[in-house]
C-alpha cells in the first residue's frame, strides 16, 4: 500500500540526524515488523517500509526481561497505567453518545511488554485486544502473561466491524521516525466515532531538563538512551496534524508530572512542559 506525503510540512521539525535515520513511509502491520503474538499474515497486511527506528528496537529489546518488574526499568510505565484509562474514560464521557458498555475493541501499538494492554482486557466493557510491538523480545514477555490478548498478524480493516474504538500509542510516537505517515496508517484503523489515544512529551527545555539529564543522566529512574529529546512532539503540532486532515474533533488534552514518592498526576498546563495525554475522536460517517 503505497502512503503518500499528507502534510506539506513534517509533524515536528527534522534535524539532519533525523534524515539519516529517516525510513521514508509508515511501518508496515506484517509479522516481520509490527511483531504480534502470531506469526499469520494475509495478503490484505499492508507491506509499506517501517518509520521505526531499529536503533529504538534494540534499545527495548535490552529492557525486556524486566518488563513487568513495578521496580524496574518500567517502573513509571507501571505507574502511569491507571491513568492510561482515566484519561479514556475522560474522552468517552464528552461523546454526545456514549460507547457501548460491552465489546469495545482495543488496538494498542507499541505495546511493550502489555502493561496497558493486559489491564484493558480485563476490563468488563472489552470485547477485543490486540497488541503489537517492533521488538520481538519484547513480545515474548507479552507471551509469557496472561490477560486473554489476542495476537494477529495485522491486516488494513476491510470494514468497520474490523476498525477499533480505541487506538493506544502510550509512550510511542516520540520514538517514531517519522511520526505524520505513521498516524496517517493509525487512522485506517480507527472506526468512525473512536479514538486515538497516546502519550508523550513535549518538547521544551524543562522535558530536556527533567526526562534527559535527570531522569536518565543523574537519578537513573529512566535507562539511558530511552528517549531522543529531539523527537518529542508538543501538543499543539498534533492538534494541528489531525484538525488539518478534518475528520477529526473533539481534542482533548491532560498534562501529568511525575513526584517522587507519590506517581503520576495531572497538573493543569503541564502538557506545555512535558508529559501529557492526547486524544482525538474520528467523525462520525
Amino acid at each position: 500500500m503505497a502512503i503518500a506525503m499528507a502534510m506539506a510540512t513534517p509533524l515536528r521539525p527534522t534535524s539532519l540526524r533525523n534524515l539519516h535515520l529517516l525510513l521514508r513511509t509508515a511501518p508496515r502491520f506484517v509479522h516481520n515488523q509490527f511483531r504480534s503474538l502470531s506469526t499469520n499474515t494475509s495478503s490484505n497486511t499492508s507491506t509499506t517500509t517501517s518509520s521505526v527506528n531499529p536503533t529504538e528496537v534494540s534499545h527495548f529489546n535490552a529492557l525486556a526481561s524486566t518488563w513487568w518488574d513495578p521496580h524496574g526499568s518500567s517502573r513509571l510505565l507501571h505507574l502511569m497505567n491507571p491513568l492510561r484509562h482515566d484519561f479514556i474514560h475522560r474522552c468517552h464521557s464528552v461523546q454526545p453518545v456514549p460507547p457501548p458498555a460491552a465489546n469495545l475493541r482495543y488496538l494498542d501499538i507499541g505495546c511493550g511488554g502489555g502493561i496497558f494492554a493486559e489491564s484493558a482486557a480485563r476490563l468488563a466493557s472489552t470485547g477485543l485486544v490486540t497488541a503489537i510491538d517492533p521488538s520481538p523480545e519484547v513480545l515474548g514477555v507479552l507471551g509469557r502473561t496472561q490477560g486473554g490478548i489476542r495476537g494477529l498478524g495485522l491486516r488494513k480493516p476491510e470494514s468497520v466491524g474490523e476498525q477499533y474504538d480505541v487506538l493506544s500509542l502510550f509512550e510511542v510516537i516520540e520514538h517514531i521516525t517519522h511520526p505524520a505517515e505513521f498516524l496517517d496508517v493509525c487512522q485506517e484503523y480507527v472506526k468512525p466515532g473512536g479514538w486515538i489515544v497516546m502519550s508523550t512529551i513535549a518538547r521544551t527545555w524543562t522535558s530536556w531538563f527533567t526526562t534527559k539529564l535527570v531522569a536518565e543522566d543523574l537519578v537513573g529512574i529512566v535507562p539511558r538512551g530511552t528517549h531522543d529529546w529531539e523527537q518529542y512532539i508538543n501538543e499543539e503540532e498534533l492538534r494541528g496534524y489531525f484538525l488539518e486532515k478534518r475528520g477529526w474533533n473533539s481534542p482533548m488534552v491532560m498534562g501529568v508530572v511525575y513526584v517522587p514518592g507519590v506517581g503520576w498526576k495531572e497538573v493543569g498546563g503541564s502538557e506545555k512542559l512535558g508529559n501529557y495525554f492526547f486524544g482525538i475522536r474520528k467523525d462520525e460517517v
